[in-house]
């Protein structure tokens, strides 16, 4: 469900109750903390993959991208400038080159 989806919701029912129950009900925030799971892989050493680190692995795990089929590099682009525009990941524009280069060449180190 989009988030503006879920205020709405949210927003709906607090505006449904009564007065009274909001009075009786205040609202209180906690803070969480969640633990993710850490994989015990590593993308292989070589040209490019400090690149993919610095950019790929705040939303992407070794073990996901050393799971990824073979792909020419016209495919790893249009990828890559997918994750920036649609999902507004921030990768850097200079280390695109080197990451598009690390990710052709994936395949092969596997």
């Amino acid at each position: 469900m989009p988030r503006c989806g879920l205020l709405a919701i949210v927003l709906l029912g607090v505006a449904s109750m009564p007065p009274a129950a909001l009075a009786e009900a205040p609202l209180e925030l906690k803070s969480v903390t969640i633990e993710l799971p850490f994989g015990d892989k590593v993308i292989p050493p070589g040209p490019g993959s400090d690149e993919v680190s610095r950019n790929c692995f705040f939303c992407h795990s070794a073990g996901m991208l050393l799971y990824q089929p073979a792909m020419p590099k016209s495919a790893w682009i249009k990828i890559i400038d997918k994750m920036i525009d649609v999902y507004k990941a921030p990768v850097a524009e200079a280390d695109i080159p080197a990451i598009v280069n690390y990710l052709t060449g994936l395949e092969a180190a596997k």
